[in-house]
């Protein structure tokens, strides 16, 4: 088995691989921007193959300069920005429209009617979100609603959904895997972060096939092997990225918080291993899942 870690950080502007050493000092970084589509006021999308293409070169580049070769890769770990949703055709792999991105307001609307509705409290109980355009739920909605043929195609099971870490999974392993982590299920509106299994009744209300939805495994997991790296490397750990940076500022105590500036500015508190709800519409979250057990933030 190798002795080096290989990160993938795909984020909202840019993609960045680190390559860490024995004693977990990095010993390369590559990093590549990604560009962003404003199509219409209030819209953001990415490309997906944009996504694939600069995760894939910063991930060979970050091992060419560390001078380290796949067979001495112990496993890669990816974390993402999340809610931003993709949705591909299983057969070709190919994306059906642009990825809509976390920043996203496109469905504003059809939130302020679930609001309006009285929905939001089920929503929070079940997935310690809010009605907000903000998470996944809405936005693969509209994608079903406005590709055409592409309800149907998933009702058929033709298409997949997945978060960033999910596409990137699937395109890694060569579409043998279609997996995400709980972290990043959580972040849909259609988890129930509590039984930790996807939710029927979001599904229902949101109107999502359940065909197209991923494996949800632990965040450290055998997500399967890529042969895109010279050789045969496993994939062993997935998360969203502020769940990720909640795990590398070392909070791993009920009590503990870090905040994050990138694109934007993220706090999480750890809350331990039961999900404390807000009453003033701060978000519940899971932190991570390791073998089983569930830790839980406030976002």
């Amino acid at each position: 088995m190798g002795n080096v870690l290989l990160a993938l950080d795909q984020g909202t502007t840019s993609t960045r691989a680190i390559v860490f050493g024995p004693e977990l000092l990095p010993l390369a970084v590559a990093q590549q921007e990604l560009p962003q589509h404003f199509p219409a006021p209030g819209w953001v999308e990415h490309e997906p193959e944009d996504i694939w293409q600069g995760s894939l070169a910063v991930l060979r580049q970050a091992m060419a300069s560390a001078g380290v070769e796949a067979r001495q890769v112990a496993g890669i770990g990816i974390t993402n920005q999340r809610e931003t949703v993709v949705l591909w055709d299983r057969a070709s792999g190919r994306a059906v429209h642009r990825a809509i991105v976390w920043q996203d307001r496109r469905t504003a609307a059809a939130c302020a009617r679930l609001r309006e509705t009285g929905q939001e409290a089920v929503i929070s109980a079940r997935t310690g979100l809010l009605a907000d355009p903000y998470f996944s739920a809405t936005k693969l909605a509209w994608l079903l609603d406005h590709v055409p043929g592409a309800r149907a195609q998933a009702e058929r099971g033709e298409l997949a959904f997945g978060t960033v870490d999910c596409f990137l999974l699937w395109r890694l392993t060569g579409g043998r895997v279609h997996a995400t982590d709980a972290s990043n299920a959580a972040r849909t509106l259609l988890f129930d972060i509590t039984r930790g299994c996807w939710d029927a009744e979001m599904l229902r209300l949101f109107n999502i096939p359940a065909a197209i939805l991923p494996e949800v495994r632990d965040c450290a997991a055998e997500f399967g092997t890529t042969t895109l790296l010279g050789g045969t490397v496993p994939i062993r750990g997935m998360a969203g990225d502020q769940q990720a940076a909640t795990l590398g500022q070392a909070c791993f105590a009920p009590g503990m918080l870090k905040s994050t500036y990138g694109t934007g500015c993220f706090a999480l508190l750890n809350t331990g291993e039961v999900p404390v709800f807000s009453k003033h519409r701060l978000l519940t979250t899971i932190a991570w899942q390791l073998d089983g057990k569930r830790t839980y933030a406030l976002e």
